[in-house]
């Protein structure tokens, strides 16, 4: 068992740092918010009274932060804790972020002889409490290895995709085939439905025939197909507009930075960022099915 610094208690952090301390490691915690303090404290991790006091003696040091500046800030700015983090522990970044910033946070890790691993997940809330997240990981084979152990606490599959910041580009390439694939899922529900279909008929067909994918056999957008997914719970739970928004722009950050051609990866963001500004960022990304209802 180790001694694990986590910092960062949001919908995906919290549970995550929850079930290492029930796998048994250590967990030392921080985040600015003090009710995500109490649920992780109440689930049997320590609390720290900073992110510096937490990645003091820690053998890892995982954070799950919004965006590329945050997690820099954390680790290399004017306050950043790389110089609390002692010489032989392992830091995991499972933010997901641009990957020249992955790339920059581990150059500069490197430079103080701290290991570094960026480690992006898959699998949203439902996977970060049930410990079944994919982990997808950066870094050179040695660290992957020592992570396995760690990661394994909170996740269910890891892969090793590469060098630092490949992580962050498996991710966003995943991500952007789940968007396009809810975007053709709903939009071909919704013209079934205007010609007099039953969805749940319709998605029976479509699950035995070659149009069938994942959203549409285990993440149906619209409602009342499937129980227990968030189309059937007013799009509530799950992985937000906002979040699925931000993953397509990065994916098309890379995409430019690569010259890569992404027709269909613009055309899904585009899509999900005027549902977003239409005021639905805090639903599930699967809501992009109401995008093609017939209004009233």
């Amino acid at each position: 068992m180790a001694t694990i610094a986590f910092i960062g208690l949001g919908n995906m952090g919290g549970p995550m740092a929850i079930n290492l301390a029930k796998a048994g490691h250590q967990v030392k915690a921080f985040d600015l918010s003090l009710e995500a303090l109490a649920t992780v404290k109440a689930e049997g991790a320590d609390i720290a009274a900073s992110a510096a006091d937490a990645a003091t003696g820690a053998d890892f040091v995982i954070s799950m932060l919004p965006a590329g500046k945050h997690v820099l800030g954390l680790y290399l700015g004017e306050q950043g804790i790389a110089a609390q983090i002692k010489s032989d522990a392992l830091v995991i970044d499972c933010s997901t972020i641009d990957a020249d910033s992955a790339r920059k946070l581990g150059a500069g890790l490197v430079e103080q002889g701290i290991a570094f691993i960026d480690a992006p997940v898959s699998g949203g809330v439902g996977g970060a409490k049930a410990g079944t997240l994919t982990f997808i990981v950066g870094g050179s084979e040695a660290d992957y290895q020592k992570a396995v152990p760690v990661l394994q606490g909170m996740g269910k599959n890891i892969f090793h995709a590469g060098a630092i910041g490949a992580g962050q580009v498996a991710k966003i390439c995943n991500n952007m085939l789940l968007s396009i694939l809810m975007v053709g899922t709903s939009e071909s529900l919704q013209m079934g439905i205007d010609n007099g279909l039953d969805p749940k008929v319709l998605s029976e067909i479509m699950l035995k025939s070659s149009g069938r994918n994942w959203t549409l056999e285990l993440y149906n957008p619209c409602p009342g197909v499937l129980e227990n997914v968030p189309a059937s719970n007013n799009y509530q739970g799950g992985f937000m507009v906002d979040l699925m928004a931000k993953d397509l722009g990065l994916a098309l950050e890379a995409a430019t930075q690569s010259q890569s051609s992404t027709p269909m990866g613009a055309l899904a963001r585009n899509l999900y960022v005027a549902h977003q500004r239409a005021g639905h960022g805090k639903l599930d990304f699967s809501s992009i099915f109401k995008l093609f209802e017939k209004k009233a």
